[in-house]
Formats: structure tokens, sequence, C-alpha cells
């Protein structure tokens, strides 16, 4: 897995790709040219950064992700709590609801998350 944290620009082309693939390096090169306004070789640089990187691979044309998006992000959010609550996912959380109100169905989710758990 990676540790590389992406850039605004990075996530909107990452979230093109996590969207549409398994896709043609021509499509992507369509889609990054009408959502991004990228031409070819700014394609096709972000993409060699990113699969140097562990995110992506280039095969036979076709681009595809080593990673999901779902992991990408939960590694991301790991990786804020212990850089900056020294790993305490309850020192995370208690600053996070010391300025904002938890509603009762955030409430809810949050304690079906934390059951879930406990039955992994």
């Amino acid at each position: 897995m990676t540790n590389y944290k992406l850039g605004i620009v990075e996530s909107r082309f990452a979230d093109i790709i996590w969207a549409q693939e398994p896709l043609t390096t021509n499509e992507l090169i369509k889609l990054c040219s009408r959502e991004l306004q990228w031409k070819r070789t700014t394609t096709y640089t972000v993409l060699k950064k990113l699969s140097e990187h562990g995110i992506f691979q280039l095969r036979d044309k076709v681009v595809t992700s080593l990673i999901s998006r779902d992991d990408y992000y939960a590694l991301q959010s790991e990786q804020f709590v212990e850089d900056n609550f020294a790993g305490s996912l309850p020192t995370f959380i208690a600053a996070f609801t010391k300025r904002r109100t938890l509603t009762a169905d955030e409430i809810s989710k949050i304690h079906h998350m934390i059951d879930n758990a406990k039955e992994e």
C-alpha cells in the first residue's frame, strides 16, 4: 500500500480513474482533456507518477487501480489520526466533536460501526 498523499488536482485525476476503470489510455486522455483541460503529456506524466507510488498501473494500454478509492482514503485517515492524535481514535473524536454537535443519525451510525467492529 502507499503512504503518498494526493494533491487536489491529483485527487481529481484519481477520481476519474476510480470512477471509470478499467479504461484505455486513449479514454483517459479524452476524459482528462475534457474534465481537467490537460494535454496528453500531462495525463501521462501524472499517471506515471501515481503508478510509481503504487496507486495505479498501466498494462497493455489499460489503466487500472492497485488500491481502491475507499482503501486509499482509509489509509490517509489512519495516517492523519496517527500523525495528529498519536494514533488515538478517541482523542480524534473528542477533538472533532468539541466544536461540532453530532446528529442523532450520525450517533446511530457510529454506534453501528462500533458494534460491527466488536464482531470482527
